[in-house]
């Protein structure tokens, strides 16, 4: 199980994403406008150093839903391998079966 300040640290990014992710799409759509000026373009780009930090989606961690296990996580089930394998295996995950050969 993660600490719960590192859990609660990255519900926080989430919410600083969201909250600039409109003014994060402007800016990066007036840094590549080939129409745009020479000043436009160092103005979009200085403005997007001045957005805190913590605005860019790159820095939210995917962690399991569950426990909130930052390795070995499938985003395509919200849950850690770990937890994925014991799921399949109780049959809580409909369509997934074990593997034999």
């Amino acid at each position: 199980m993660a600490k719960k300040s590192m859990i609660a640290k990255n519900e926080q990014r989430k919410v600083i994403v969201a909250r600039y992710a409109a003014k994060r799409l402007e800016l990066k759509k007036a840094l590549v406008d080939p129409a745009g000026t020479d000043e436009s373009r160092e103005a979009a780009r200085v403005g997007l150093q001045k957005l805190p930090r913590n605005a860019s989606p790159v820095r939210v961690r995917g962690r399991d839903s569950i426990d909130g296990r930052p390795r070995g996580y499938l985003s395509q089930f919200g849950v850690s391998r770990v937890r994925f394998r014991d799921m399949a295996h109780r049959g809580e995950l409909p369509g997934i079966t074990k593997s034999s050969w």
